[in-house]
């Protein structure tokens, strides 16, 4: 684990989080992004909608976009999903996955952590998503990176 937000994870690890995002968005039309930065000056949420809007997720064709962000030297990190999503999901869907993810950041997997909540979305996504022969990639799965 780096000291910076690029190298906190390995690129190995970087590679496992891109590969699991595009396994996950291989069975829905759902578009998944992971954020990380730093640190966070702020609210969580109000930093995770910032750049929700910023990374263009909001601009889906069905709404359905999710971000997965970290400040991993603020030790914080958010799930927020688009206003398709928040219809289907059940009350405590992100508060549930971001327990275990919790879980796995307290043992300082983060990489794990990710990649279940990544899994986890994707599977919750197929439901009310499916994904259609015509689908495309609407957003990349690369993993983006804060200046700070």
């Amino acid at each position: 684990m780096g000291t910076s937000a690029k190298t906190f994870f390995s690129q190995e690890q970087q590679d496992a989080i891109t590969k699991a995002i595009a396994e996950a968005e291989l069975q829905t039309s759902g578009e998944i992004r992971v954020h990380i930065e730093n640190t966070l000056n702020g609210d969580v949420l109000d930093r995770a909608a910032y750049l929700f809007r910023h990374l263009g997720m909001n601009k889906t064709e069905l709404r359905n976009g999710v971000l997965i962000y970290l400040a991993v030297k603020s030790r914080q990190f958010a799930i927020l999903g688009d206003k398709g999503i928040h219809r289907v999901v059940p009350e405590n869907f992100w508060d549930d996955i971001k327990h275990r993810m919790l879980v796995h950041f307290s043992e300082n997997d983060f990489t794990a952590g990710l990649i279940q909540a990544i899994a986890e979305t994707g599977e919750h996504l197929k439901k009310n998503f499916p994904h259609q022969a015509n689908d495309k990639n609407e957003l990349s799965n690369d993993i983006s990176f804060g200046k700070n």
